[in-house]
C-alpha cells in the first residue's frame, strides 16, 4: 500500500475555498459500508480549525460504483463539502479538534455494502 504525505499549501486552501463555495449541504442514509478490501493510505498532518481536501477518483454513472463514507471520526474531523470537480470527487473536512482520525472511503455498486476498492486518509491534528 503506497503512503502519501501531504502538506496543505496555499493552492490547497484555494481549492478548499473553491468547493466550500460551491457546496451545498446533503444528507442521505445508506446501510454500513462492510469490510474494506487493503488500498491506498495517505497520511496528512495539518493544525486544529484548518480545512483537509481529500480527493477520490470520480466514477462513471453507467458503472453503478460510488464513493462511500466506510469509516469516520467526526469528533476529530467533521466533513463540510463535498463536490465533484471534472474526473475527481472533493470531500472538504474541517480539523475541528487536535488529535488522529482514520477517514476511509469504499468503492461499492449502489448502496450496496461490498467494497471493491478502499481509500484510506489517516489525519493528524496538532
Amino acid at each position: 500500500m503506497p503512503k502519501t504525505t501531504l502538506h496543505i499549501t496555499a493552492l490547497t486552501a484555494v481549492l478548499v475555498a473553491a468547493v466550500l463555495l460551491a457546496a451545498t449541504s446533503a444528507g442521505a442514509s445508506a446501510p454500513p459500508v462492510g469490510p474494506l478490501p487493503p488500498g491506498q493510505v495517505t497520511t496528512v498532518s495539518t493544525k486544529r480549525g484548518t480545512f483537509v481536501a481529500v480527493a477520490l477518483p470520480a466514477q462513471t454513472s453507467s458503472s453503478g460504483l460510488v464513493w462511500r463514507l466506510a469509516r469516520g471520526n467526526p469528533a476529530i474531523v467533521r466533513q463540510v463539502a463535498e463536490r465533484s470537480l471534472g474526473p475527481t470527487v472533493v470531500i472538504v473536512f474541517r480539523a475541528v479538534a487536535r488529535g488522529e482520525a482514520t477517514v476511509s472511503y469504499g468503492l461499492t455498486k449502489g448502496e450496496s455494502k461490498k467494497a471493491y476498492k478502499s481509500v484510506t486518509y489517516k489525519i493528524t491534528i496538532s
